[in-house]
């Protein structure tokens, strides 16, 4: 029976939605937390996260790195992603769209003072696409929660782990930024937060790791 072991850091950022996708799969697998930076040498590309996919001997079958990379791998393989490519492709435009919030935040955390007043109109310009296009999408399939049909998807994981980001660890470098997301967030955005959460495949991983209702839900 296939197993995995999933390298990186004890935190959501580029990891939390490859674990939604192993724990939605149903399949064994394990997490491992180098020490970082002394086994950064011994990681493909010296970087994290690494998928290991293990044969029924527990020898290494594949080696994967690449947040995406493993993440498109595995809902491909587990039935997240269609497997038509122009569908899947219509579901991965969505994943690639918060990677350009996600970089562009980081660009404005690292700039001069000077600087940073365009590049936060840039940030936040792209938040406000990506919001829009996924309330767009969710409000298009019903409101039921889900992106696409009636059960769970990549674009679902992967949206939950995005408004993870924002409401829960971005925080740690600015305070402003889970006010500032939770101004725009949408009715359809929180209910899909709630679906995934309340889903059977992820119910018991969301009680273990906590939720986002006290965020996206109104007080």
């Amino acid at each position: 029976m296939t197993s995995y072991i999933f390298r990186y850091f004890n935190t959501i950022g580029y990891g939390e939605t490859t674990r939604l996708l192993l724990t939605a799969a149903k399949v064994e697998w394990t997490e491992e937390h180098p020490e970082w930076p002394q086994e950064k040498p011994n990681q493909p590309f010296g970087r994290l996260p690494v998928l290991i996919e293990q044969s029924d001997d527990g020898s290494p079958d594949l080696v994967l790195s690449e947040s995406t990379t493993i993440e498109r791998y595995l809902a491909r393989t587990y039935g997240f992603l269609p497997m038509d490519p122009r569908q899947a492709a219509l579901q991965e435009q969505f994943r690639d769209r918060q990677n350009d919030v996600l970089l562009t935040f980081r660009e404005y955390m690292s700039v001069p003072d000077s600087a940073k007043e365009g590049v936060y109109a840039k940030f936040e310009d792209l938040l406000d696409r990506v919001i829009s296009a996924h309330t767009e999408l969710l409000r298009e399939n019903g409101n039921t929660g889900y992106s696409f049909g009636s059960t769970l998807s990549y674009t679902d994981m992967a949206l939950y782990t995005f408004m993870k980001l924002f409401f829960i660890q971005i925080v740690q470098y600015s305070e402003a930024m889970p006010k500032l997301f939770k101004a725009k967030l949408t009715p359809e955005l929180a209910k899909l937060a709630t679906t995934v959460e309340a889903d059977p495949l992820l119910v018991t991983y969301v009680s273990q790791k906590g939720s986002l209702a006290e965020y996206v839900l109104p007080k």
